[in-house]
């Protein structure tokens, strides 16, 4: 028979040293945009779980997207910018 345990100490021993790399801070900083637009879409379709849409929330759903896209479409252009050979943009 086996014994069941927590493994929380076993998680937590190494919480110190399981810190974020600088490389992996930078790449959160860089997709900090995305990340907003897409809280922003879902904030907006939040409001609209619990009552049918307004036309006013219909354009801030709108809106949200256009952002969230927007946003993406500017992660990956300075993503493929930065990867270009011979330094063109």
């Amino acid at each position: 028979m086996s014994h069941i345990v927590t493994v929380q100490d076993a998680v937590t021993a190494f919480a110190d040293f399981m810190e974020p790399t600088d490389a992996e801070v930078d790449a959160i900083e860089q997709e900090m945009p995305v990340i907003l637009a897409d809280i922003e879409l879902l904030d907006a379709h939040i409001v609209t779980l619990d009552r049918i849409p307004t036309e006013l929330d219909a354009r801030r759903i709108r809106r949200a997207r256009r952002r969230a896209l927007a946003a993406r479409v500017a992660l990956v252009n300075q993503a493929a910018g930065e990867s270009l050979p011979g330094g063109a943009a």
